[in-house]
């Protein structure tokens, strides 16, 4: 599935780059405001730092929601006291766009995480030049190579790398590279199964200098406080908000004190 995901995605921008080129999305990043210093928005106060996620589909769910108004939503989240939003930008599986992307940058004012299958420099400057703070990259689809190499790239534009990892090999991979955001993502790209006592394996790892941000199997407040009390700094959360009371999940998502500063 991943491999899927991965040669769905580049295969996609490689016809955008048909039409858009290196050189003009160059043209566009040299025209742009500096990207928002995320770090410090997630390193400093008390409380858990939710990640909120617009996503329409999964292929481990299906389909979650319409989101007919990306923008919209996206306004929801920041009001509501998110730290960063998430835009699922894959169209095939998840069904988002980068015209997602765009309408959410046009609104909203806090930092904003590029959510695809990254794998190579055009995706990169794609990010930036629709606005992106954040860019995720998985280690699972990337060799070590490829993951310096682009984590340094989106540095050197200014933006974050949300480094995402699965196993303890894959967070080492992630320290390594010298990620600064690094996500334990509890759902196995295999079976899509959940591990819930992921997480709590493996921050340790994660040096103190990094954001340690758990991914996936958060339901309710209850998840979060879990996840904190193992030591999270950050939750990213898509399928709770975009099925349930998304502003309300976020201010209680907020609320919860982190034990990791």
């Amino acid at each position: 599935m991943l491999d899927d995901l991965y040669a769905g995605s580049v295969a996609d921008a490689a016809i955008r780059s048909e039409t858009t080129t290196i050189k003009d999305l160059e043209v566009i990043i040299d025209s742009m405001p500096a990207a928002l210093d995320s770090y410090s928005k997630f390193s400093t106060g008390n409380s858990i730092k939710v990640i909120a996620e617009i996503k329409r589909a999964s292929p481990s769910k299906g389909d979650l929601a319409a989101i007919e108004d990306p923008a919209a939503l996206g306004m929801v989240y920041e009001n509501a006291g998110a730290t960063a939003i998430s835009v699922l930008t894959e169209q095939r599986k998840f069904k988002g766009s980068l015209d997602d992307f765009k309408k959410v940058r046009s609104v909203t004012s806090i930092p904003l995480l590029r959510k695809d299958f990254i794998a190579n420099e055009y995706q990169v400057l794609e990010a930036r030049a629709y606005g992106a703070d954040l860019v995720l990259l998985i280690v699972a689809g990337l060799n070590q190579p490829q993951l310096k190499h682009l984590k340094d790239l989106i540095e050197a534009l200014g933006m974050q790398a949300l480094v995402e990892t699965h196993s303890l090999d894959e967070v080492k991979r992630a320290v390594d590279v010298g990620a600064q955001f690094i996500g334990v993502n509890a759902r196995n790209l295999d079976t899509f199964e959940t591990d819930l006592s992921l997480f709590e394996r493996l921050v340790d790892l994660v040096p103190q200098n990094a954001i340690a941000i758990a991914e996936s199997a958060v339901r309710d407040v209850s998840d979060v406080i879990n996840y904190a009390n193992q030591g999270a700094q950050a939750v990213l959360v898509g399928e709770a908000l975009v099925k349930g009371d998304s502003a309300s999940l976020i201010r209680s998502f907020a609320s919860v004190s982190k034990i990791r500063i």
